[in-house]
C-alpha cells in the first residue's frame, strides 16, 4: 500500500516544491495537499501533477479542526507536513494578528487533530506516524558577527512573524512530551528556488528588475542570512520524517551567508548575463530604502546534527541554485504577471 504524505500549505512555495519532490524521488507515495489557497497559495504550483492519481488536492483552513481530523481519517497518511504558515515578515509588522492565528492557532488545531487521530490507531500504526512540524532560524534571533545557531540556541525571536513560530514550536515540543505525539520540528535558513511568491527578495528583484523599477535593499544592505536552495531543503524535510528522532529538532542550512547586497549583486550578474540590457547594468536601478524595523542583522545555522545523526547536507553550490533560480522565472513569466496582476503588486511593506 502506497505511504501518504499529507502537506498542509502544499500550494505555496516551499510546500509546492515538496510535493513535486516527494512524487520524483518517492515513486510509490501518494500526496494529499490541504490548503487554503490565500494570496500566497497557487494551484498553478501544481499544475501538471494534480490530475496525475498520485496527487488530491483538498481547499481548507489548518484552523478548522474537525475539518483536518476527517481528512486524517479519510487518507490514512503516514507522514503530515506542517508547512501551512503566514511567513512574510514585513506582513507580520503591518498585521500581526494573522499571525497569530494561522501559526500558533493553526498549529495547535493541527496537534489537536493529529492526537486525535493518533489515539485510535494500532501501536504499529502509531509507530509509523510522523508529524513533522517545519519552522524557520528566525526564531533564535540575532547573532553578531560570528556563530551559528544550533539546535540548543535559546529563543529570542525579534518580529511577530518570528514569535508566532517560536511559539508554534513550543506547542509541537510539547505535544510530544506530554501527549507521546510522534513529532519531528525543523528549523531552516533563508528558502530560495521557484514558485517563491515576489514578495520575497529575489524574485521581486528579478522582475522589478526586468521592467526597470529600482531594486529596494534595506538599510545599508549588510544583513546576512544563509541561503538555502529549496530542493536541499526539501530532501532534509524527507530524510527528518524518515529517520529523524521523535521529539527533536533538526537545522536545515547550506553554509552559504550572503549580505542582502551579495544577494542583489548576484541577482543583477545573472541577469546581465541571460537578460542584458540594452546598455549599463541591472546593478544601476538598485536604490537604499529605510530599515525595517528590528532587523535582525545575520542568521547562520548549524546543520552538523542533520549530517552526523541522519547523512544530509546541502548539494546545490550558490551558482547553480541562483542559475536555476533565475531561469525558471525567466521562463515563467506569465505565472508572475499572473500574481503581480493580484493582490500583490510589489509594494513596500512592514514599514
Amino acid at each position: 500500500m502506497a505511504e501518504v504524505f499529507l502537506i498542509t500549505g502544499g500550494a505555496g512555495f516551499i510546500g509546492a516544491n515538496l510535493v513535486h519532490h516527494v512524487l520524483q524521488s518517492r515513486p510509490e507515495a501518494r500526496v494529499v495537499v490541504y490548503d487554503a489557497l490565500t494570496y500566497a497559495g497557487n494551484l498553478e504550483n501544481l499544475t501538471g501533477v494534480i490530475d496525475g492519481g498520485r496527487v488530491s488536492f483538498v481547499e481548507g483552513d489548518i484552523c478548522d479542526q474537525a475539518r483536518v481530523l476527517q481528512l486524517l481519517e479519510v487518507e490514512r497518511p503516514r507522514y503530515v507536513y506542517n508547512l501551512a504558515a503566514e511567513s512574510h515578515v514585513d506582513r507580520s509588522i503591518d498585521g500581526p494578528g494573522a499571525f497569530v492565528r494561522t501559526n500558533v492557532i493553526g498549529t495547535f488545531e493541527m496537534l489537536e487533530a493529529a492526537r486525535a487521530y493518533t489515539a485510535k490507531l494500532s501501536v504499529d500504526e502509531k509507530a509509523g506516524f510522523r508529524f513533522i512540524h517545519v519552522s524557520t532560524d528566525e526564531v533564535y534571533g540575532s547573532l553578531g558577527a560570528e556563530g551559528l545557531f544550533t539546535e540548543t540556541t535559546p529563543y529570542a525571536p525579534n518580529s511577530p512573524y518570528a514569535a508566532s513560530k517560536a511559539a508554534s514550536d513550543h506547542l509541537v515540543r510539547a505535544y510530544h512530551h506530554t501527549y507521546g505525539l510522534p513529532t519531528v520540528t525543523t528549523n531552516c535558513s533563508n528558502n530560495y528556488g521557484p514558485f517563491q511568491f515576489p514578495e520575497k527578495l529575489i524574485p521581486l528583484c528579478l522582475l522589478n528588475a526586468l521592467e526597470g523599477k529600482p531594486l529596494p535593499v534595506y538599510g545599508d544592505g549588510r544583513n546576512v542570512r544563509d541561503w538555502l536552495f529549496v530542493g536541499d531543503h526539501c530532501e532534509a524535510l524527507l530524510v527528518a520524517a524518515e529517520r529523524g528522532k521523535l521529539g527533536e529538532t533538526y537545522n536545515i542550512g547550506s553554509n552559504n551567508e550572503r549580505t542582502t547586497l551579495e544577494m542583489v549583486h548576484a541577482i543583477c550578474d545573472e541577469l546581465d548575463r541571460l537578460r542584458p540590457r540594452s546598455n549599463g547594468s541591472y546593478r544601476e536601478q538598485i536604490t537604499f530604502v529605510t530599515d525595517r524595523p528590528g532587523h535582525d542583522r545575520r542568521y547562520a545555522i548549524d546543520s552538523t546534527k542533520l549530517a552526523r545523526e541522519l547523512g544530509w547536507q546541502a548539494k546545490t553550490p550558490f551558482a547553480l541554485g541562483m542559475q536555476t533560480t533565475i531561469q525558471w522565472y525567466l521562463a515563467h513569466a506569465e505565472w508572475s504577471e499572473r500574481i503581480t496582476n493580484g493582490v500583490y503588486r510589489r509594494g513596500r511593506l512592514g514599514l
